[in-house]
């Protein structure tokens, strides 16, 4: 009888512990705010736009975020023509910076990365040499990025195209929508 008991006890805790162990899986990669701080990546607060328009406007449960350009720690934005200028590599660093800057953004509008239901749709324009033809790969960058933080819910829809210039000689700008958790 004791043996019974003893093993009922011990698959129980087993079970128990596994669990355990599938909940903190499943809460690690969704805490958007956690794999950035591991990543070392710290969001300042954004500056204002230069113009007469909004950096992200939310609609229900949705976040449209206008096109944001590859800001370098030092606070210049990173410049040059992909294919001329910059390799491909350079081009995808400069995607990667472009996702930092539009989370800066998406940060400060809804407070925190972890009411983030998944990334919807992104367009990522390259300016590129018109011979160009690997916008995709430039954009990888970002979309690496994007997994990388938001695991599964980053994945997203996405369009990468070619543009003869950017504002202010930039490689890349991106636009993202972003679907919120329901509260």
């Amino acid at each position: 009888m004791t043996i019974k008991i003893y093993q009922i006890l011990s698959l129980t805790i087993v079970l128990l512990l596994g669990h355990m162990q599938l909940i903190f899986a499943q809460n690690s990669g969704n805490d958007p705010e956690a794999k950035l701080k591991e990543m070392g990546i710290v969001l300042e607060t954004p500056g204002d736009p230069t113009a007469n328009f909004v950096l992200a406007v939310q609609v229900g449960n949705l976040i449209f975020l206008s096109g944001h350009g590859p800001m370098q720690e030092n606070g210049e934005y990173m410049k040059g023509k992909v294919g001329s200028e910059l390799t491909v590599e350079e081009g995808a660093v400069a995607a990667r910076l472009t996702g930092i800057s539009l989370l800066t953004s998406l940060k400060h509008t809804i407070g925190s990365l972890n009411r983030v239901k998944r990334i919807v749709k992104v367009l990522g324009m390259v300016n590129c040499e018109p011979t160009f033809e690997q916008q995709p790969i430039v954009m990888h960058g970002f979309s690496d990025f994007m997994v990388e933080v938001f695991g599964e819910s980053g994945k997203h829809a996405r369009s990468a195209v070619g543009m003869g210039s950017l504002p202010f000689g930039i490689p890349v700008e991106i636009e993202m929508i972003v679907e919120l958790k329901e509260e």
